[in-house]
């Protein structure tokens, strides 16, 4: 991210730090998904290099990066989930472990609070609602 002033109204994806740091956030994001007890039966037979792969493109569709993303819909993508259990509690896990990853990685709190608002507006669709 350069200094010039006239880059304030760069997207959300260029102010986290672009492509390095949306590989960065997947990888550390389901480190912790995977070794959190609420949610980490859900990812037992996923191939995580496919899902880290769609995942990013998400995030970086959803950040306002260049999109590739060519996931399913939520609804779709999620259904078999719902079918699970899948719920309230985990979509705010999920949301939870984005949260502190992206802290983690230094993202100023505004910046994820962004990034936690456009997640949140997917919980319907991703909870088959």
């Amino acid at each position: 991210m350069g200094n010039d002033v006239t880059e304030k109204r760069s997207s959300l994806y260029e102010q986290i730090g672009g492509e390095p740091a949306m590989s960065a956030a997947v990888e550390l994001f389901y480190r912790k998904v995977l070794s959190d007890d609420r949610i980490s039966h859900f990812f037992e037979d996923v191939d995580m290099e496919r899902q880290s792969a769609k995942q990013k493109a998400f995030l970086t569709m959803v950040c306002g990066g260049p999109s590739a993303y060519s996931g399913q819909d939520m609804r779709k993508g999620h259904a078999h989930l719902v079918k699970q259990g899948l719920n309230d509690k985990h979509f705010n896990a999920v949301a939870e472990n984005l949260a502190a990853t992206l802290l983690e990685l230094g993202v100023a709190k505004p910046l994820v609070d962004q990034v936690l608002a456009i997640a949140e507006s997917a919980r319907a669709d991703v909870l088959n609602r």
